[in-house]
């Protein structure tokens, strides 16, 4: 049983590291969509760069975003069409990009 128990646990770190990878696949998947205006290499063109934010404050922009608190066409929309799940999974992947980074 002890030997059962052992087993079971060792994989538990494992899922947790599947899981964080597959946030992450989801975080790029979504983080290209938002290369459509923002620059995803940290360089300002006028729009403001997204990069490298700490996921609270990603999280809550698009959170002003979606219940209009902030006003942009564009980005009221966007807000609306993800899930709170998705916000969260491309705020962790866009808070470990660094500046002068590749695209996904």
């Amino acid at each position: 049983p002890i030997i059962a128990l052992l087993t079971i646990l060792s994989l538990f770190p494992f899922g947790a590291r599947r899981s964080t990878a597959a946030e992450n696949e989801q975080g790029a998947q979504l983080a290209a969509m938002c290369a459509a205006c923002h620059r995803l290499d940290g360089r300002d063109q006028g729009i403001p760069s997204i990069i490298g934010l700490s996921p609270k404050k990603l999280s809550e922009a698009m959170e002003d975003f979606r219940s209009g608190k902030r006003s942009s066409q564009i980005m009221n929309v966007v807000a609306r069409s993800l899930s709170i799940e998705e916000v969260a999974a491309l705020a962790e992947y866009l808070a470990t990009r660094k500046r002068g980074s590749e695209q996904p």
